[in-house]
């Protein structure tokens, strides 16, 4: 006789929570790590309103999104940073020609944009997220041989740069997330979110379009190349 393991109803229903296109869809937007509201939502995924509340009373209640209510307008977004990182690591594992090949010039410039530069829920992400997690590997300030890691040269130079670090949570320090369109990891956790938040603060970086992707300035050329050594080309 065989003894069912008791997480298999639980994982079982998270596994069925997001095996829907249109949910889905919703949770791969709210990787932007901004809430949208549930108008929105439908629009981005191509479904009436009514459909797509049903889909988000799911995810809410599947513990997957967090709401709030400002007037008429209803509020989206993850619920926290284990379940960004649950639709990325997923995102991850879907085989690169499997995505439907861009229709338009226009979504064919958006496809580029985001695999350049992008946030993944609240780190960077693409060619540019890779770069930094490259350069900082390089000198010395992370450590990528079992798990990512900061080094104490690391510790100082996120001091340095003035890009404070919150430690007083049960999230990573540093974390390594599979890039979906790199294949190779790139810097998440703690120190993944402050940097982001930092690069987008200070101006390093600008949203542009609807989507996550970003687009590093002349200041952030700037700022990149003297604390870590990219070169302008690089982040282009």
């Amino acid at each position: 006789m065989t003894t069912k393991d008791p997480r298999a109803a639980g994982l079982a229903r998270l596994a069925a929570l997001v095996a829907d296109e249109t949910r889905a869809a919703c949770l791969l937007a709210l990787l932007d790590g901004r809430a949208w509201t549930a108008g929105e939502l439908a629009r981005h995924a191509g479904v009436a309103a009514s459909t797509l509340s049903e889909h988000l009373g799911k995810l809410v209640a599947g513990g997957l999104l967090a709401e709030e209510r400002q007037g008429r307008h209803r509020y989206v977004r993850l619920a926290d940073a284990r379940g960004a990182q649950l639709v990325e690591d997923l995102a991850a594992q879907v085989a690169p020609g499997a995505a439907e090949r861009p229709r338009t010039l226009r979504q064919a410039g958006a496809g580029s944009a985001m695999a350049r530069g992008r946030t993944c829920y609240d780190h960077l992400a693409g060619r540019l997220g890779i770069a930094v997690t490259d350069a900082l590997t390089a000198r010395g300030l992370l450590l990528q041989d079992t798990g990512f890691a900061l080094t104490d040269a690391g510790l100082r130079w996120f001091g340095t740069a003035g890009i404070g670090l919150d430690r007083r949570g049960r999230r990573p320090l540093a974390r390594a997330c599979l890039d979906w369109t790199e294949r190779r990891p790139h810097l998440a956790g703690v120190a993944g979110a402050a940097l982001c938040r930092h690069a987008l603060e200070t101006g390093w970086c600008v949203r542009i379009g609807s989507e996550r992707a970003v687009k590093v300035t002349e200041a952030g050329e700037r700022a990149l190349s003297e604390l870590l050594g990219i070169p302008a080309q690089a982040l282009r």
